[in-house]
């Protein structure tokens, strides 16, 4: 494909993730609190209702120089750095994978992966709605790959089976039920080769990550673990095949 085409591929998957980044922020800030998603956008502050003009992904935030066109009140820099982030998501996925149903698939779970990491580090809780649509997603790759259909059924329980007695046998101490919930959907999505270096991924950058925080920000033990999961997903949904492939030759066993 020629260079102009995939740019312009690029910038169209940009675009569309910061306007689903938009709707991302909308889940951010009422899932947790159990308000619906459906109703318009409105200011933090003041309560006014946002015009269809106010509501640009990225762009009104700069024109508007981060703040409320009615109020003055200053908006948070999480909604432009969400959105921005999602379309660079969508990005690396369609440089990664290609032009693909695949990569569209990747691309919303992505979003859902964003939604689960930023509400699982404030509430250290997942929302059940973000697993199902994981798990929606994860039905509709069987049906597209059907043909590998077992793989992924068996992606659906290799991790989270463990997990869940984990969790039973601790319970819920050790490990939380949305992270059960969330391997499950995900292995769905990715079958089980993919979910198994996932989870390894995920308890590796959470080890680290987390270690570093406690010695030098003086963070608790207690941590969650959507985030560093959901990045172990992420990595290994684009670049897994590629990291398992590499470690068989490295070890003399393909």
């Amino acid at each position: 494909m020629p260079a102009v085409y995939q740019v312009f591929i690029y910038i169209v998957a940009f675009l569309y993730g910061i306007i689903i980044g938009s709707f991302v922020n909308v889940c951010i800030l009422r899932l947790p609190a159990k308000e619906s998603i459906v109703p318009g956008s409105h200011c933090m502050s003041c309560g006014h209702r946002l015009r269809w003009y106010d509501l640009f992904p990225l762009f009104s935030y700069l024109l508007l120089k981060g703040r409320c066109r009615y109020c003055g009140a200053k908006i948070s820099c999480q909604y432009p750095i969400v959105e921005a982030l999602n379309g660079i998501l969508y990005v690396i996925v369609f440089m990664a994978n290609g032009i693909s149903l695949q990569s569209v698939i990747y691309c919303l779970m992505a979003s859902a992966l964003l939604v689960i990491s930023v509400v699982d580090w404030r509430t250290f809780e997942i929302p059940v709605a973000c697993n199902i649509f994981l798990l929606a997603l994860g039905v509709v790759l069987c049906i597209i790959d059907f043909k590998n259909i077992l793989e992924h059924l068996i992606g659906l329980v290799v991790v989270s089976a463990l997990l869940y007695v984990l969790y039973f046998l601790s319970a819920g101490k050790a490990i939380g039920g949305g992270d059960v919930k969330l391997m499950g959907a995900a292995g769905l999505i990715l079958g089980w080769k993919l979910i198994l270096l996932a989870f390894f991924l995920g308890c590796v950058l959470a080890s680290v990550i987390h270690v570093i925080r406690m010695k030098a920000f003086g963070a608790k033990k207690v941590l969650a673990m959507g985030p560093y999961l959901s990045a172990g997903i992420y990595i290994t949904a684009l670049w897994g095949n590629g990291m398992i492939e590499w470690y068989l030759h490295a070890a003399g066993l393909s």
